[in-house]
């Protein structure tokens, strides 16, 4: 090994080493937090289990974990919900007169880990990771935040041996146990003051000058070690413990069953709290690092390693933030990071847990407060400023629900009121993007100039609302009311238009809506139209018996329009006087009738069928065509076989008019979309007219400028309407 291989390989043992003084205080905390009241006795023993917890995930994190700096271990949030459940199940026993509760402890720990691994290793292996964003944020947020209080009351108990409720507040007035919360505060307002200096020495600081301080005041007072331990500053001496697996038949046989179904609810919570906090550590670490992170590895990599953990008598572990964050810090190069720490905690399982004795309470507990108050300063103060008022609102209810009523119940009511003001927020949001009226929204299909004055005239009969969203009881009923005000004020309405295109998805209550506006649509004798229904869409009308004769249904928007336009055409234009000649079309058109029959000398008849190329994209112009009768359309190649009708031109238009004044590519495919007659225009004719008879291509000039001015007139009212 060379000189810079081995430097990198010091550097990642010194970066794994310098977290350990972090995970070593965490785990010493989570296991005073958990092992507690009638556990207290049997302390050696959950500092045994947490080292082993942190040892065993940790080696196996840093193994295979998609991020190769990962530190595991037990973490705050999970031990909290892990310590309700012992909590719930010691009550219990307790109350059913058994001493020795350590053996059931173990055993539900054990179940608890090993269903929250199975639930770990499914979320990973079917890829829902990301599922965790669809949870909404007060949901999370007062989780989390309810979290950070049951740790502010946890570590107040370790510190106090007192539990804390409403009914006994009074108990805290007492002098001496006032000292020693203001003492574990003090802990916890070092580590927050000092910890905007980023640096991994501060909280071995911290907890080394708490201890040196204890011992200073102890020997200034006369008093010993003992009597500190007797007076509950210290914890008790604790006995060696020696780890055994909980799956002996002795303990199996005693354990109490009938109380598992009481312990669901805990079960439930350690579950869901170990796979949120996960994800949302993942999630800050690829922040924090910028490094993306394999989620669905990760979750399998932590399931494996809490199976062997629950296996062997441990409990939950997840990938923490601030440790792997940390040991990155550090300077850690390799995966061999995380392998240290996993090695100085397996270590520890040898130690003598005597030296217990020695710890002031205060020391961990005001550790546990410190993390505690974070979780509620950023999730239940500091969001304050990142969110709504109702939302803010319904966090700190979840989290008030949580704290009184359990995480189970918390969250569920939470789910129930995160979905409320959700549909609250989503009703406010317009379903209706653009609405328009065939005045000043047509379709592409260019029309001769008396059919666009009857559109100008009688274009409000037709009336188009373009959808956006999921439509629910909320948008679909002020959809409704729209609807009702629009039909009292267009009473001439004959087609009302329907674009879903950009809808997303619609309810029950959305298809109600909608038969209230078909009652209403037929009462002002008004025809509904839908169009760009996707079979999701048409499957929810047709499961309402909403689509019947009366209901058109249109692939797209455009030939939607196109036939409601031409039904209004054919509806007001008189009969006599529908198809002209060319002539006469001309003689309007060019503003004289010698004008029209000079041009008509110039142009040559074509006679077209269905599906005919005129001419084709990138071909160069050499011709421009007039429409007598029929319909034309314009293409666009878009590669891969691909194409798109961009317009359609139908009686007395003209097409390529451009073409023939620039004399550049033809920028679309012209071709017959149904028998048609034209008149073509050469560039060569085109051109003569220009010499011989300038009077003539004036007029042919202007005409093609009135043209290309309607053209754009109606572009512009179009992008009017999309900007609404």
């Amino acid at each position: 090994m060379n000189s810079k291989a081995l430097h990198a390989r010091l550097s990642d043992v010194f970066a794994g080493a310098i977290c350990s003084v972090l995970s070593i205080a965490y785990s010493l905390s989570y296991a005073v937090l958990i092992f507690t009241g009638p556990l207290q006795g049997k302390l050696s023993y959950g500092i045994a289990v947490t080292f082993m917890s942190a040892a065993i995930a940790g080696a196996i994190v840093a193994w295979r974990s998609s991020l190769w700096f990962a530190v595991a271990g037990p973490d705050s949030s999970t031990s909290v919900v892990l310590a309700a459940l012992v909590a719930s199940l010691v009550q219990r026993l307790a109350a059913s007169g058994m001493t020795d509760v350590l053996p059931a402890t173990l055993i539900a720990m054990s179940l608890a880990t090993a269903l929250t691994a199975l639930l770990l290793c499914v979320i990973g292996f079917t890829h829902a990771g990301r599922a965790i964003r669809f949870l909404p944020y007060p949901v999370i947020g007062g989780f989390l935040g309810a979290t950070g209080w049951l740790m502010m009351t946890g570590a107040i108990k370790v510190i106090t041996d007192q539990r804390v409720a409403l009914d006994d507040l009074g108990t805290f007035v007492d002098a001496a146990l006032a000292a020693k919360i203001a003492a574990g505060a003090a802990v916890a307002v070092a580590l927050h003051a000092l910890r905007r200096f980023n640096s991994p020495i501060i909280l071995p600081a911290v907890l080394l000058g708490s201890l040196a301080v204890t011992y200073a005041v102890v020997l200034a007072s006369g008093a010993t070690i003992a009597q500190a331990q007797a007076g509950g500053w210290m914890f008790q001496p604790q006995p060696v413990a020696s780890l055994t697996l909980p799956w002996k038949a002795s303990a199996i046989h005693d354990f109490s069953w009938s109380s598992m179904p009481l312990l669901i609810g805990d079960v439930l919570a350690v579950m869901f709290v170990t796979v949120s906090t996960l994800l949302l550590n993942l999630t800050g670490i690829e922040i924090a690092t910028r490094t993306e992170a394999d989620i669905d590895r990760d979750l399998k990599v932590l399931g494996f390693a809490n199976l062997i953990t629950a296996a062997l008598g441990g409990y939950v572990s997840i990938t923490s933030l601030s440790r792997s964050v940390l040991v990155r810090t550090a300077g850690a190069t390799s995966r061999l990071g995380g392998f240290t720490v996993a090695a100085i905690a397996a270590s520890l399982l040898v130690a003598d847990p005597s030296f217990l004795g020695y710890v002031p309470k205060y020391v961990l507990g005001g550790l546990l407060f410190y993390l505690g108050s974070d979780l509620v300063y950023k999730w239940l103060i500091e969001s304050s400023r990142r969110l709504l008022f109702i939302e803010y609102l319904s966090l700190i209810v979840i989290a008030g629900l949580i704290i009184y009523s359990g995480f189970i119940a918390g969250v569920l009511i939470g789910i129930v009121i995160g979905c409320a003001t959700f549909a609250l927020s989503a009703s406010r949001v317009d379903a209706i993007k653009f609405n328009f009226d065939s005045s000043e929204y047509r379709s592409s299909l260019d029309r001769e100039p008396r059919e666009l004055s009857l559109l100008a005239e009688h274009g409000r009969e037709i009336q188009g609302v373009a959808l956006q969203s999921y439509l629910f009881f909320g948008s679909a009923n002020r959809l409704y009311e729209y609807v009702k005000a629009l039909l009292a004020k267009q009473p001439n309405c004959r087609f009302l238009i329907f674009d879903f295109r950009h809808v997303t998805g619609l309810d029950s209550s959305a298809t109600h809506s909608f038969t209230q506006i078909k009652q209403a649509a037929a009462r002002s004798g008004a025809r509904l139209v839908l169009v760009n229904l996707g079979p999701t869409l048409e499957r929810g009308f047709q499961t309402a018996r909403f689509i019947t004769d009366d209901v058109i249904v249109s692939s797209d928007l455009d030939r939607a329009l196109e036939a409601c336009e031409q039904d209004v055409i054919e509806a007001h234009r008189a009969e006599a006087g529908n198809i002209r000649s060319l002539h006469a079309w001309l003689s309007d058109a060019l503003g004289s009738a010698e004008h029209a029959e000079r041009l008509a000398k110039y142009c040559r008849q074509l006679d077209v069928q269905v599906g005919d190329i005129i001419a084709r994209q990138g071909e160069p112009a050499t011709s421009m065509h007039f429409i007598l009768e029929g319909r034309i359309g314009i293409f666009v190649d878009l590669g891969d076989g691909r194409r798109l009708r961009v317009r359609s031109l139908g009686a007395h238009t003209t097409i390529g008019e451009m073409g023939l004044i620039t004399r550049g590519a033809r920028s679309a495919t012209i071709e017959a979309e149904s028998s048609s007659v034209l008149y073509e225009l050469s560039a060569d004719d085109y051109d003569a007219i220009r010499r011989d008879e300038p009077a003539l291509g004036q007029a042919l000039l202007s005409y093609v400028v009135a043209v290309m001015a309607e053209r754009l007139s109606f572009a512009n009212r179009v992008i009017g309407v999309l900007q609404r």
